[in-house]
């Protein structure tokens, strides 16, 4: 027969492997922790430029004319990488100026210019409008010389002149957005003129860049089922 201490310690026994059962069940599940997200990349953009200006010569910069239209296929069009969530693009907006050294001898070469230019999705959707206004006087305020021209020092008559730092951000359903030139406005001294014919080069841009998050890789493709031989009769 048990006696009595021994079925006391059964006894105990029993409750203390009941109360570790009933707090096991009680304890929260662990889940595996949720992915880091992915860091952003900022990476120069990939575009096609109609009407590249070329080359700086002191900032190396590639410097890509800016042409009015209402066409989105006729802009500079900017080729978004695979991304997540919205995209952030950025680039720098300058005035287009013809050097004269020539006007500023005789003090001719004021102008002050107003130039409006869109960024627009493929579809033809204002995502924003920027806009850049500077005077120019003299040669120092040129942001850069252009090479590839007939000018003293291989230089092109045409230069970048003011700059305004440009901040768009696309959707993230959007693959690819187009830059068009809208209006410039041109004051000299001797008078005001203003252009917003198609095809005309108003404005340069300069150091386009993107920040995206990258997209995750494609999943593998499933395996189908390998498929049993006929049974033998």
């Amino acid at each position: 027969m048990i006696d009595v201490r021994t079925l006391a310690a059964l006894l105990v026994m029993a409750l203390a492997a009941l109360a570790a059962s009933i707090e096991a069940q009680r304890a929260p599940v662990r889940r595996p922790a949720a992915a880091a997200p992915v860091a952003p990349t900022t990476e120069p953009a990939v575009f096609a430029c109609p009407a590249l200006l070329g080359e700086g010569v002191r900032t190396k910069r590639s410097f890509c004319d800016v042409l009015t239209d209402r066409d989105p296929a006729a802009g500079i069009i900017i080729a978004l990488p695979p991304h997540t969530g919205p995209v952030t693009l950025t680039f720098d907006l300058h005035n287009r100026h013809t050097y004269s050294e020539e006007l500023i001898k005789t003090n001719r070469a004021y102008r002050h210019y107003t130039v409006t230019i869109g960024v627009l999705t493929k579809d033809n959707t204002l995502l924003t409008r920027a806009v850049v206004q500077n005077e120019f006087r003299t040669a120092a305020d040129l942001v850069d010389r252009v090479s590839g021209g007939a000018g003293p020092g291989g230089v092109k008559a045409v230069a970048p002149t003011g700059t305004e730092s440009i901040t768009v951000t696309i959707p993230a359903t959007e693959q690819t957005v187009s830059i068009l030139g809208e209006k410039l406005t041109v004051i000299r001294v001797d008078g005001t003129d203003n252009f917003s014919a198609p095809g005309r080069p108003i404005a340069i841009i300069s150091n386009v860049m993107v920040q995206y998050r990258p997209a995750p890789p494609p999943a593998p493709a499933r395996r189908p089922p390998a498929q049993r031989p006929p049974a033998r009769r």
